[in-house]
């Protein structure tokens, strides 16, 4: 199993550089930091992962961009894996989107993972004046573009949303970015069967296993059984040996951590009682019992 850290709701973004620093020390494989372009002071959309429907970090949470984020990160570390979860590109056009992540990827040596989702919050749509029905779709497309324009050739694309030709976009990456795909729903896990990866979301143990088994069975049906596939688990409970083990030989390879972050799925028990998980030198001590407790 390969661990992550996740920077969700890390509210410090002048600690991040220091914490990827770190986290590459310890041999974390690698680090997600999370996105949304601009977020409604009213928000009546239900947030899908919480039992009420409550969004569980603060309304004045920072979203840095992501790639400026990445892309500092990567000029600290050399091996550490940096990716976005998630980035909401329907909200983007697909070349200011394209040439950013394109570029991240050049400054960080292929380094990057672009995780992408659809998107649960209307009022974000409804603030940049994008439609959000079909917001599914234009992330389909979008993808589809961005494999054009990474190829740092002149291409061209006729869409359903987006129509172009003669269009060359440089710097291109030199490897093929993987782009693994967030969220739960029906059109999500299919949407991960086809690209190269899926962003897990929280869940225990028995949904998280039939839910490995079944992108495969969806990888499967697409004809791209065999090819290189990474699921990203997101547990809501701790894994026994023997459970892990079930889960590795489904397929699962990757295991997201949020070492000093409270949730509503619980405290972080990595951070004692009385450390303010707000400090760096909290969060370095909760990624060394973490990276302690499962053998990194």
């Amino acid at each position: 199993m390969k661990y992550w850290i996740s920077l969700v709701t890390t509210m410090e973004v002048d600690q991040y550089v220091e914490i990827a620093r770190v986290a590459e020390q310890l041999g974390f494989e690698g680090i997600t930091v999370p996105d949304h372009l601009v977020i409604p002071t009213k928000v009546e959309t239900a947030y899908p992962y919480t039992p009420d429907g409550t969004m569980w970090w603060p309304t004045e949470t920072p979203w840095p961009d992501p790639w400026v984020t990445l892309a500092a990160m990567g000029t600290a570390t050399s091996r550490i894996k940096l990716a976005s979860n998630i980035y909401l590109a329907a909200l983007r056009d697909p070349f200011t989107a394209a040439r950013a992540i394109g570029t991240a990827a050049v400054l960080t040596h292929d380094r990057i993972v672009c995780g992408v989702a659809a998107g649960w919050m209307k009022e974000e749509y409804d603030l940049l004046g994008i439609e959000f029905r079909t917001r599914g779709k234009r992330l389909d497309e979008m993808i589809e573009v961005w494999r054009k324009l990474w190829t740092g050739e002149e291409v061209e694309h006729h869409g359903e949303t987006f129509d172009f030709e003669r269009a060359l976009m440089l710097p291109a990456p030199k490897k093929r970015i993987p782009v693994w795909i967030g969220g739960a729903s029906k059109p999500a896990l299919r949407r991960a069967a086809r690209n190269d990866g899926w962003l897990g979301v929280p869940m225990f143990n028995k949904q998280l296993l039939s839910t490995t088994k079944a992108l495969y069975a969806m990888r499967y049906e697409v004809g791209k059984a065999g090819e290189p596939f990474d699921i990203m688990a997101c547990p809501l409970e701790p894994m026994k040996p023997e459970f892990q083990e079930e889960l590795e030989s489904a397929g699962t390879h990757h295991m997201m951590s949020l070492p000093w972050t409270p949730s509503p799925w619980g405290r972080a028990p990595w951070v004692k009682e009385g450390e303010d998980h707000t400090r760096l030198d909290v969060k370095r001590k909760a990624m060394e019992r973490f990276a302690r407790q499962v053998g990194l």
